[in-house]
């Protein structure tokens, strides 16, 4: 028997469709030696050792493991081809030779990776295996034991300066100051006023409505009614006629097709999918077999996919959207590998409409349209279109323009939303056009908005801050800390994610450094390509890192969290007045005499313009115990409405 160790049950199902009976498959359930859960488990005085321990509730399976180990001939370890995939691998090759202080012998063991889960990848990959790669274990080792040194280390000082019960991570509290620093630009901004201007003229074949741009060939701005009254009157007397007419045609190309982060905020913008959500949706479409590795930077395709994938689009489309030659993509990402592939379906010809069945839903169906839309358009001709600018100029030295967009050919657009074409009405070279009125239209500077999820993935992503792999455990923990908080889909930072952020900017101006924590990536990259010594990155770091955490001990001041207040009176002690303050479990209601007076009560936050749509009452906003928010009825139990989206209750004027 040749027993295979993949990290999930369904992963384990599936190949064994694939492979025949002289193969036992099994799974590890992801992770089963860890970091002790107490206490910080890395002996910092000897070269960073870790002390890794037997997963709580894990100890049945190792022992499984065990047990089919000794019947096996040959052991393959087949998990995830990624950091994590290595590291589980080399901790069950561990847990399989080692007993008392026998070192670690791999020579039973052989490690298979794939990108894919098909019969011809996983055949691939038995005929020729290879060995666990010590440069992703040690990669994967550094970023672990470097998050606990910061987490461990940092989270006590918080105690002692912030409030009991927080914690600091070296990338997470790094993207609350991302959101922090959105909020103050939004809190400092100050609206300016502009005017927007348009005249109305007629041409021989019709109405040409055309923009205000230019005074004396400058670009001009209007930032009053004053001016804006001035400019109205020089527009209302001026004669008009066309200066220039530009026709160019312009090529969309085809997008690349998806790379983990790309998918991400895609799926934020298309669906309003959390990343945390379409991570998981991806996972199961992945282990079924039916799309390519998801945790992927890379933008390379199988040569055999690009081909199967122009068949299809010559049988359905026919040529005419068929390149002369394949699109090739050239990955952007320094450190993407370029072995890996893009995501892509394993089977371009598998419909959305095929794959149900089992535990895939809905929107398992929806997040495979979407990669297999992509694929295709990947692999078609550009779209076309006529762009038309037209500028007219005025016998009083204004200069205005319009633009018109035609699309002449789909391309890739087949496979897209339709866009509205802006078509222009026919003008000649110097034709004359008569006035017939003026619009102007008032607005103000707005201030930068807040992050969704899909723009924070992207700030992240650009900044060089974590991996595809880690946004949406970054943007999980964020949120399950109750650092920051989302209102109607953007994040806000709450108060306690104010104060930390203020704490640790102050205090520990390296960990919360962007460049600092981006370089701290490129290095734990170079570990895995084995350019750096992964002992030497966490010294470097840790010696003056410890340090710094010493001195402010001892010199840095206390930091308060800003409390909300309600504007009542605390009904217990008549004396202090009730705040909001964020606990574990969200906001609760406090008197702010605390801890002199110690009254509490739930907090329940009322949304406006909505009511129930069954008896008529306010609507409430309410959390899952795993934090999740949903909407219900203020009058519960009485009525037990409830709604994961405001739009489900009634809106009211």
């Amino acid at each position: 028997m040749k027993l295979i160790v993949v990290e999930s049950p369904t992963k384990a199902k599936t190949l064994t469709k694939f492979l025949g009976s002289g193969f036992k498959v099994t799974s590890s359930m992801g992770h089963i030696r860890d970091l002790p859960k107490s206490g910080l488990g890395v002996d910092v005085d000897h070269n960073f050792k870790p002390e890794y321990e037997i997963i709580k509730g894990k100890n049945k399976i190792v022992k499984e493991l065990r047990t089919l180990a000794k019947q096996a001939k040959e052991i393959y370890l087949a998990t995830d081809p990624d950091r994590e995939g290595e590291a589980i691998a080399y901790h069950v090759a561990w847990v399989l030779s080692h007993r008392g202080k026998k070192e670690l012998d791999l020579k039973n063991f052989k490690r298979v990776t794939f990108h894919e889960i098909t019969e011809r990848a996983i055949k691939a990959a038995l005929e020729s295996p290879g060995e666990i790669d010590f440069n992703l274990v040690n990669a994967q080792q550094a970023r672990r034991i470097l998050d606990r040194l910061v987490g461990y280390t940092l989270s006590p000082v918080l105690w002692k300066k912030v409030r009991r019960g927080l914690s600091a991570g070296r990338v997470q509290s790094v993207a609350v100051k991302l959101v922090v620093e959105r909020e103050k630009e939004r809190e400092a901004f100050k609206p300016k006023e502009y005017w927007e201007m348009w005249v109305r003229l007629k041409a021989k074949a019709g109405i040409l409505k055309v923009e205000l741009d230019k005074f004396k060939n400058k670009k001009i701005e209007l930032s009053s009614e004053e001016e804006m009254k001035k400019v109205k009157e020089d527009l209302r007397k001026a004669k008009y006629w066309v200066k220039e007419v530009q026709e160019k045609e312009i090529k969309s190309p085809a997008p690349a097709p998806f790379t983990t982060s790309v998918l991400q905020q895609t799926a934020a913008n298309v669906f309003g999918w959390s990343a945390k959500r379409t991570m998981s949706l991806a996972q199961d479409l992945y282990e079924r077999g039916l799309i390519t590795y998801h945790r992927t930077d890379s933008v390379n395709l199988a040569m055999e996919a690009v081909m199967a994938t122009r068949d299809w689009i010559k049988k359905e489309f026919g040529d005419e959207y068929l390149p002369a030659k394949p699109n090739i993509y050239k990955t952007r990402s320094k450190v993407a590998q370029e072995a890996h592939e893009a995501i892509r379906p394993t089977r371009i010809e598998v419909s959305s409409e095929a794959i149900g069945g089992g535990k895939l839903n809905q929107s398992h169906a929806k997040l495979y349209d979407l990669i297999r839309t992509r694929m295709l358009q990947s692999q078609m001709k550009a779209a076309v279109y006529m762009k038309t600018v037209i500028k007219v100029a005025s016998d009083n030295d204004y200069e205005l323009k319009t633009e018109g967009k035609l699309l002449k050919f789909l391309g890739w657009k087949k496979l897209a939303k339709k866009e509205t074409d802006v078509e222009l009405v026919k003008v000649g070279l110097n034709e004359n056009l008569d006035y017939i009125n003026v619009i102007s239209e008032q607005k103000f500077t707005k201030p930068p908005a807040r992050y969704t999820e899909a723009g924070l993935i992207k700030e992240l992503e650009k900044r060089g801050i974590g991996r595809p792999s880690t946004y949406a455990t970054i943007i999980s923990t964020i949120q399950g800390r109750m650092y920051v908080e989302k209102e109607a889909k953007r994040f806000k930072p709450t108060n306690i994610g104010r104060a930390v952020t203020q704490f640790l900017d102050e205090n520990f101006k390296q960990i919360m450094d962007y460049d600092f924590t981006a370089r701290m990536e490129d290095e734990l990259d170079e570990i895995a390509g084995g350019k750096k010594d992964w002992v030497q990155v966490l010294r470097n770091f840790w010696e003056p890192f410890i340090t710094k955490v010493k001195e402010v001990e001892k010199v840095s001041k206390r930091v308060a969290i800003a409390v909300e207040s309600t504007g009542k009176k605390c009904p217990k002690c008549k004396e202090g007045e009730l705040v909001i303050r964020m606990g574990r479990f969200g906001k609760f209601l406090s008197c702010s005499r605390f801890p002199e007076c110690d009254y509490k009560a739930p907090y329940v936050e009322e949304v406006k313009g909505y009511v129930c749509p069954e008896c008529g009452n306010k609507i409430v906003v309410r959390r899952t115990r795993k934090g999740r928010t949903f909407y219900g009825c203020a009058k519960y139990p009485k009525c037990k409405w409830a709604g994961w989206k405001l739009s489900e209750a009634k809106k009211i004027d």
